[in-house]
């Protein structure tokens, strides 16, 4: 029973620097799974890696052959690559899930690589050739190097249903992988190719303002509120990883004031927290989340303006 184990362990160890040959940082996930098998910040004792502080799996992935061999020389975990150190951006076109009679979604629903054809040619471009995987659900990861000067970050059905987008704060599954859903094969070993001009403009979030063109300015307290919003816009942008989200919820916290007492109009602030957020390197998601929650708890608090 030691030899099959043997065997895989070695192909994911070859897949493993494989992958790291092409200078892409891989990290273990758990053996038959998708899931990282690095300890989380709760389990970790601060040592080795740890020591200055705990290190995500984007932050531990690495090209290093030595380090490779160490982590898959007794476990054959499964490849997982960070696009974002890697300088990717993978395009995941998934398959309907099934229901439960075994059935692909409702009857006609196109699959992730139906819908990305149809978006291509709407688009008047040509399917990108590309380094191609197949996923274990029967889906593809198409993989492009990220455009430079601007920061990417994962989507989920940005560019259409059951097309979702990896780059900095995510992770895809490698090729020679394998789970009980299947394996994940390389299609077409083309290349990669630059991410399309056409989609970098597609996935690029709008960036946050830099005045406050519709806040009026005529009193002291607008005033003050505009001189507010642009320090807090720019803090958030700045934000370094690890405190994005904690300084996105106090910047929403400091300027919902504003809104209730009527110096910034909703619309704005909102707007401008959530581009700014996604700047910082922030999901969409988590960013409308920590907006909403920072502004709706700073709002019900500041119903009366404070007096000095």
């Amino acid at each position: 029973m030691t030899q099959p184990t043997l065997n895989r362990r070695e192909r994911l160890l070859t897949a493993a620097l494989d992958a790291a040959g092409r200078g892409w940082h891989v990290f273990p996930l758990r053996s038959g799974d998708k899931r990282p098998a690095l300890h989380g910040e709760g389990a970790c004792v601060r040592t080795g890696d740890c020591a200055s502080g705990h290190l995500k799996w984007e932050q531990r992935a690495t090209t290093s052959a030595g380090r490779i061999r160490n982590c898959w020389e007794y476990v054959p975990a499964n490849i997982g690559i960070a696009t974002g150190p890697s300088g990717l951006v993978v395009v995941d076109l998934d398959m309907p899930k099934t229901n439960g009679e075994g059935l692909k979604g409702s009857e006609g629903t196109p699959c992730g690589v139906t819908t990305f054809t149809a978006l291509c040619e709407r688009a008047g471009q040509e399917v990108p050739a590309t380094y191609r995987t197949r996923t274990a659900s029967g889906g593809q990861h198409l993989y492009f190097t990220a455009p430079t000067g601007v920061r990417l970050t994962n989507t989920a059905g940005k560019l259409g249903p059951l097309i979702d987008t990896r780059a900095w704060g995510g992770y895809v599954v490698g090729a020679g992988s394998t789970t009980l859903a299947g394996d994940y094969t390389v299609i077409d070993p083309a290349p990669v190719a630059p991410l399309p001009d056409w989609l970098c403009a597609l996935l690029t979030p709008r960036q946050a303002s830099r005045g406050v063109t519709a806040v009026p300015s005529s009193s002291k307290a607008s005033r003050y509120a505009s001189a507010a919003f642009r320090a807090e816009i720019a803090t958030v942008q700045a934000a370094p990883e690890g405190a994005r989200d904690t300084t996105l919820l106090s910047a929403a916290r400091a300027l919902g004031r504003f809104v209730a007492w009527g110096d910034l109009p909703l619309s704005v602030v909102t707007e401008a927290l959530q581009a700014a957020g996604e700047y910082s390197g922030l999901s969409s998601r988590q960013c409308r989340t920590t907006v909403r929650s920072g502004l709706n708890w700073s709002i019900a608090r500041n119903q009366h303006r404070r007096t000095a």
